[in-house]
């Protein structure tokens, strides 16, 4: 979790609290991990850290897309950021879809 704070403040995300959502609260299987933090501006912030090796694909796109939808039922909160932190390389297809629905992508190692 170091990396990925570490990583979003050069970016420019700092947080007065960042914690990591379990998979189980949110009924999902996917090797995805979720964060949810609060911002020195009191937003809330979504953060997802996808690290695999395949390339992201459309599929990829909506499941994420789905999970955040969950993740905004079950915590009660309306983020005003979503971010996404991906290893591999995206599909442009993808990329368009997500950065239509709010999401900021970076490459992450």
């Amino acid at each position: 979790m170091k990396d990925i704070v570490e990583f979003l403040s050069k970016k420019k995300y700092i947080f007065k609290k960042f914690e990591k959502i379990d998979n189980k609260t949110l009924g999902t299987k996917k090797r995805v991990e979720i964060y949810k933090g609060v911002d020195i501006n009191s937003f809330y912030v979504a953060v997802f850290v996808n690290r695999s090796k395949s390339r992201f694909i459309m599929k990829n796109a909506n499941d994420s897309e789905e999970l955040f939808e969950k993740l905004k039922d079950i915590s009660g909160h309306n983020y005003k950021k979503k971010v996404l932190l991906i290893s591999s390389k995206i599909c442009s297809k993808s990329e368009s879809f997500l950065k239509e629905k709010g999401w900021k992508i970076y490459a992450f190692v």
